[in-house]
């Protein structure tokens, strides 16, 4: 795998005995745990057929039953035209999914998968990445499904730094439902479930998962597969949890929720790319952003009162800077930041565990279930 999750060496073993293999040279490997891990799983051999997949061979055979011009159809598309680049061969990809309309998105993908429980996701996969480290485990929810029902489960997730990616679909409604508010919905909307308009204050979700200690937080947009295909390969060469908020648009029950930061005629006005080292500037560079204390404000590069050196340089590694830039989501006089919000290299809820286990197993034997069962205080019921 890449992105120093796990290094590759040659080892012989058997693969998939229903591919014609005669005229390919096999690309032998395994994946091997960090210093310290259990002992290593051993992969399947990749041939120079799986190593040359493409975008296709990532599809499954199911009709997509998104509605026509779903922004869930734009990532689809992104994610399969990623994978044959990170370089995982598909019996080591897991999609896991909860409830709602994007919970479909493991049925369109040729790789393992499971539609699960509402909101539970986040458990699933802490699970089968703490029993299978090898495997490249990545969470598809939504704004109700992850917010929600979901919302403890995700923030644990944050703290844990479970070794996997996380794509949240914000269309701030319940689309599955056919139109409820969801809990990224803004105040006074009006929807089924909120005749008169809604008064619940929403959630921000890259504020509330930085808030959880998360060690890479980003957002990207449906409308723009280029920037989206890249965020979402840094947040799988990460190593730890990887979370990805995508604004995506629901054409049927929310129609047009973030097209003044898709559109041609408003993306550039009310927009701006974080690239760490960089100055933060938009509306093709003739205003940038400052930072005035703790508070960002906007400043014209073309009047001659500004200069680019005024603006501010993004440091991704800084928690400060992603809380500040972050919570310019509630103000409607800057532009909505795009990009990686904060990384940070903290070990892995999975290096810990095993690394735990060994170290016990060392001190104390591995121990049997009889001796478990009868061990410490033991009462006889007569």
């Amino acid at each position: 795998m890449t992105g120093s999750k796990y290094r590759i060496e040659p080892v012989p073993t058997s693969h998939m005995a229903n591919k014609d293999r005669s005229t390919t040279k096999p690309v032998e490997r395994k994946a091997t745990l960090p210093p310290g891990g259990k002992k290593p799983v051993v992969l399947p051999v990749v041939d120079e057929l799986e190593a040359k997949r493409t975008r296709a061979d990532f599809g499954s055979d199911q009709d997509v039953r998104w509605c026509p011009g779903c922004g869930d159809s734009a990532v689809l598309a992104t994610v399969k035209r990623l994978m044959p680049e990170i370089d995982v061969a598909r019996e080591n990809i897991v999609f896991i999914s909860g409830i709602g309309c994007s919970s479909r998105f493991p049925y369109y993908m040729n790789t393992y998968g499971m539609h699960s429980i509402h909101g539970r996701a986040p458990s699933i996969a802490t699970g089968l990445k703490a029993s299978r480290p090898d495997l490249d485990i990545w969470i598809v929810t939504g704004d109700g499904d992850s917010l929600s029902i979901g919302g403890n489960h995700i923030i644990h997730l944050m703290r844990r730094n479970v070794n996997l990616q996380i794509m949240l679909f914000n269309n701030q409604i319940y689309g599955r439902t056919k139109g409820q508010y969801s809990p990224t919905s803004e105040v006074g909307k009006i929807t089924k479930s909120t005749p008169f308009g809604s008064i619940d204050h929403p959630f921000n979700p890259s504020a509330l998962v930085l808030g959880a200690e998360a060690t890479f937080v980003a957002r990207t947009m449906d409308r723009d597969p280029k920037h989206m295909k890249e965020i979402l390969r840094q947040a799988h060469d990460h190593p730890g949890t990887g979370f990805v908020e995508i604004y995506q648009n629901c054409n049927i029950f929310n129609d047009g929720a973030f097209f003044e930061y898709t559109e041609k005629a408003t993306k550039a006005e009310k927009t701006v790319l974080l690239e760490n080292g960089k100055p933060l500037i938009y509306e093709n560079g003739s205003k940038g952003l400052r930072l005035d204390g703790f508070h960002i404000e906007s400043i014209d590069l073309a009047n001659g009162s500004w200069s680019i050196d005024d603006c501010l340089v993004y440091d991704e590694t800084s928690r400060d800077l992603a809380g500040i830039l972050c919570r310019v989501f509630w103000s409607d006089q800057l532009p909505q930041p795009f990009g990686v919000f904060y990384r940070e290299r903290r070990q892995t809820y999975e290096e810990q565990l095993h690394n735990q286990i060994e170290e016990v197993v060392n001190r104390v034997g591995r121990g049997t279930i009889e001796e478990l069962l009868h061990g410490g205080d033991t009462w006889v019921v007569e």
